[in-house]
């Protein structure tokens, strides 16, 4: 127990170092991945790995991909109560992710703490200002119009806006979100939670997130869609199954082998569609087809350094155990619509 709070004291050490004084790891002959085509923060698979280990070996279980995700981020992996749906968790999120609507009362918050900057990557996507009337371009010129006043408060807090799952996500990512669809980029191995506006400034001011540690459903996928299925009716099915309610404090973890028939863009989807069952999110475990997706999006080096850590960070372990199993052959599924 010593040997593990001295380490637990010295990932602590480090992990402040990094957030107060903008440190990167030490390096010795290795070039680091940054998180995104607009961080130069560096990938942190190699931190969580070493965390995550300190507490599987305090558990002496598999874990489930949901549980190597959670557990690796805690604020304290050695003291940390770690029982799922009980136990309340203690978490340093990777990013925050804020839509036009939510961000505003997020950001004066925000303003009013007096901090000179957020402590965590976080990103304004505007997007659910713009009403579909006529057409892109006119449709944009109108919202430009009608929320110029919103659009030049939100321009100085962040000049970058884009998609999570194109520019930012990455493999092994715990986000936090103020809209329905963050789960969207469990299509990339990502735990991506919506939460309320003040949890979002909350963990931009440096403070631990505190969820209830969830329990996890575990969707096994065989097979392959076909004929007139599409990811909608995968979802669809999970809700026929477990009803509205049935993934309340739960997160929804697929796997096996019909995932690879699946893309990454469809595995996305899916995720995004979480709420149709009251889930606090969903994910996939990382496999090649999200590794050819990072490819595509001019993020090569994280497709490389996801497949280092593949089994480690990424992927179930053998043996773990989900706290309900649901079987789904994608060959005999129906179309919902």
């Amino acid at each position: 127990m010593d040997s593990y709070r001295y380490r637990g004291a010295e990932l602590a050490y480090s992990a402040i170092r990094q957030r107060f004084f903008q440190t990167s790891p030490v390096v010795f002959g290795a070039k680091k991945v940054a998180i995104s085509k607009f961080d130069t923060k560096p990938l942190p698979n190699e931190t969580l790995e070493k965390r995550l280990k300190i507490v599987a070996d305090r558990l002496g279980r598999p874990l489930t991909l949901t549980e190597q995700i959670l557990y690796s981020h805690l604020d304290d992996p050695v003291g940390q109560s770690i029982e799922r749906g009980v136990s309340y968790l203690k978490l340093r999120p990777d990013r925050v992710a804020m839509q036009d609507v939510t961000a505003q009362m997020a950001m004066l918050q925000f303003i009013s703490s007096g901090l000179p900057k957020v402590t965590v990557s976080s990103t304004i996507h505007c997007d659910h200002l713009i009403e579909a009337q006529t057409g892109g371009v006119e449709d944009l010129k109108r919202a430009k119009e009608l929320n110029e006043e919103v659009y030049n408060f939100l321009k100085t807090a962040s000049a970058r806006y884009g998609i999570i799952l194109e520019n930012y996500a990455f493999p092994g990512l715990l986000m936090v979100g103020t809209d329905s669809h963050t789960p969207n980029s469990g299509g990339l191995v990502g735990l991506c939670i919506t939460v309320a506006g003040h949890n979002a400034v909350g963990v931009m001011a440096d403070n631990p997130w505190e969820p209830k540690c969830p329990k996890v459903i575990g969707v096994r996928l065989t097979g392959k869609m076909t004929g007139w299925t599409s990811p909608t009716d995968v979802i669809l099915k999970v809700a026929d199954i477990l009803t509205v309610k049935g993934g309340t404090v739960a997160v929804i973890e697929y796997h096996g082998p019909g995932v690879d028939n699946i893309s990454c863009t469809d595995m996305a989807a899916i995720c995004s569609m979480n709420a149709v069952i009251g889930a606090t999110t969903s994910l996939f475990p990382f496999n090649r087809r999200m590794a050819n997706y990072l490819k595509a999006t001019s993020r090569a080096g994280i497709a490389e350094e996801a497949a280092k850590y593949s089994k480690s960070l990424l992927t179930p372990d053998n043996g773990c155990q989900y706290d309900q199993l649901i079987e789904l052959d994608l060959t005999t599924l129906e179309s919902h619509v």
